[in-house]
């Protein structure tokens, strides 16, 4: 290597690192506003087919088509959702002040649940100590009060941030504007600056956004249905706090096998266990055929092959993601595993095409 070789690499590595360090600022300066952006581009990558439906009847107007599918978004998707959340906020709260002034009374459950049960269990229990209601009532208002002030906390917390959620939510919807507008020109931009094959580069880009459309249609519409099963079932038994025990039901969905049956499998048990016995049934029945099987019928519909995420990966990613970026992490950590599994096959694909085993590489349904 001559010295004008050397000199030529020194100027590529500093303009290399040169462009790190612009991406890792640009990157600190956004970060205040990472999840509504995330959230943007998701949320524009799902409703592209209604940005195209749009732009089909005003094929002059890609402005005026992506404010309308922004205007659909807003009042179909963003507004009931805020509404549900208000319905939620004000039902937790009333189940707090009556845990808080007594009206609900643990203690008398466990004591009906129990002396419900065979002499044999109830033995088993009182020689465990499961069944020192004294202590249980003395932890219990433990809880409570801890549970309160950390609902008070939160309360401050999101009344003195009031304008930057609606700083936020206003980003998201600007951002989700233009990248309805600009999405496909930005995507192939992208995706011709990506530093790999442009051939693995599209693949990534492909397996991507079949990535995304999955995991939200079965985050999303799998939690909103068995939700609203759960709420119909809860309301026809007569539990109160229907919308809340709604939304616990489609956020337990994330998680893989058990699911609502958090939620459901409590409630049934004390129905039965209280003397209501058709209405513990009903919840029991419910949960089993119709509850549980809404998921079995419509994940494999709405998802199919996309992703390749095995429940247990998606368990613990979805965890990870709660407990790394909050919300967003149910979508985020699913996505980054998704993403992590077709990076690895898009590899392994290219090794055995670059040693001739063509014939041993599987074709996905939009490879065709």
């Amino acid at each position: 290597m001559n010295h004008r070789e050397r000199i030529i690499d020194i100027e590529q590595g500093g303009f290399v690192l040169l462009l790190l360090l612009l991406t890792a600022g640009l990157v600190y300066i956004v970060w205040p506003f990472i999840s509504p952006l995330l959230w943007a581009a998701m949320a524009a990558i799902i409703f592209r087919p209604l940005y195209d439906w749009m732009l089909a009847r005003m094929p002059t107007y890609p402005n005026r088509a992506a404010a309308a599918a922004l205007v659909v978004i807003l009042f179909a998707v963003l507004l009931p959702a805020l509404w549900v959340g208000s319905v939620v906020v004000r039902e937790a709260a009333r189940i707090v002040v009556a845990f808080r002034e007594g009206r609900i009374d643990i203690v008398g459950w466990f004591r009906d649940i129990i002396a419900a049960l065979p002499e044999g269990m109830q033995a088993q229990l009182e020689s465990s100590g499961l069944t020192n209601l004294a202590e249980i009532q003395d932890r219990l208002q433990q809880l409570v009060a801890e549970s309160a002030g950390l609902i008070a906390r939160q309360a401050v917390s999101i009344g003195g941030s009031a304008l930057g959620w609606f700083l936020a939510l206003g980003v998201m919807l600007y951002v989700m504007y233009f990248l309805l507008r600009d999405g496909t020109r930005l995507g192939g931009e992208i995706l011709r600056a990506m530093p790999v094959d442009h051939d693995i580069a599209e693949r990534l880009g492909e397996r991507f956004l079949n990535i995304v459309r999955a995991t939200i249609k079965g985050t999303f519409v799998v939690g909103i249905v068995q939700g609203i099963l759960g709420g119909l079932t809860f309301w026809i038994v007569g539990l109160p706090s229907v919308v809340l025990f709604a939304v616990l039901m489609g956020m337990f969905s994330l998680l893989p096998a058990i699911g609502p049956a958090i939620v459901w499998g409590p409630a049934a048990i004390w129905l039965l266990a209280t003397g209501s016995i058709w209405e513990g049934l009903v919840v029991l029945a419910s949960g089993v055929f119709v509850i549980g099987m809404a998921d079995n019928l419509l994940r494999p519909i709405l998802v199919g092959r996309d992703t390749g995420i095995p429940d247990w990966v998606v368990l613990l990613t979805t965890l990870g993601g709660l407990a790394t970026f909050g919300l967003s992490g149910i979508v985020i950590g699913p996505l980054v595993a998704g993403l992590f599994i077709a990076g690895w096959t898009v590899l392994r694909e290219y090794r055995e095409l670059s040693n001739g085993e063509v014939h041993s590489v599987p074709l996905e349904p939009g490879d065709r």
